[in-house]
Order: C-alpha cells, then structure tokens, then sequence
C-alpha cells in the first residue's frame, strides 16, 4: 500500500527570476544549497533524466528521475522512474526584480521506514529540512551577487 508524503515550502529571493531559473535548472547545481542531496548527475544521452543520491546519517537512497514539465521561468516537474519514489515540482513567481521559490515533493515512504518512524515525525523533519534549503539557497544567491 502506498503511503505517500507531501510537503510545500517557498522562498522569496532579492534576486531576478533569470538568475534563480539558470541556477535551479542546472540540476548538477542541488548539491550546493539541498542539504540531504548528495549528488545529481544529468544523464548525458538523456538529458531529461538525472541520476539522484540522498544521504543522511546511515540511511542513503538512489533514484533515476524524469523531468515531465519544464516551462522556462517557471516550473520544473519531475518524477523518479526507479529507486527511491517521489515527485514534485519547483515553481517560480517574477516580483519584478525579486522571485518566489515554491518547492513541492512527494514520496513514498518504503514500509520499513514507515515501521521505524512515525510518519507526523518523518513529515515534520523532511518539511524543515527543505524549508532549510531554500534558506541555504537564498544565502547562496545572495552570496553570488554580492560586489
């Protein structure tokens, strides 16, 4: 039975929408303000798939992803088609010289995990880890555009 987990965070950034679309789109990117992300890897033969690795403590997941939607400065939706399963969007909104980040992700919580941990608990770590980083990639932006 699947039991899947949802959570939306966002972000306002001083910054402009090109900026933040250049460098959320380069997904190889994620590593420098996503805590948990270890590391992406485009697919060079495919570039609308990418190769993801989670790490925190002990527990480490790999999962393959498909990005289903991409309208430029707007959206990127995606999907993993193996490993670990999840979904989401990032979502960016033009304040004419500052831009909003919207992060949705879903997953599937795999049945051992679920058994370990209490889904409210697990919910409420995932939710503050990527509020987290859309903080961490405020200040990375912020850092970028610094004289």
């Amino acid at each position: 039975m699947a039991n899947w987990l949802e959570h939306s965070v966002q972000v306002e950034v001083d910054a402009p929408i090109e900026l933040v679309w250049q460098l959320w789109s380069d997904l190889e990117q994620m590593p420098r303000w996503m805590k948990w992300i270890d590391s992406v890897k485009v697919l060079e033969d495919d570039p609308e798939l990418s190769r993801w690795k989670l790490a925190s403590g002990s527990l480490e997941f790999t999962w393959l992803s498909r990005i289903t939607k991409l309208i430029s400065q707007q959206i990127i939706q995606w999907e993993s088609v193996d490993g670990l399963p999840n979904r989401g969007a990032v979502r960016f909104y033009d304040r004419q010289g500052k831009s909003i980040v919207r992060l949705t992700i879903a997953y599937n919580v795999p049945g051992w995990l679920g058994l370990l941990m209490d889904n409210l608990f697990l919910g409420r770590v995932v939710e503050s880890t990527i509020q987290a980083d859309l903080e961490r990639f405020r200040e990375y932006i912020n850092k970028l555009q610094a004289p």
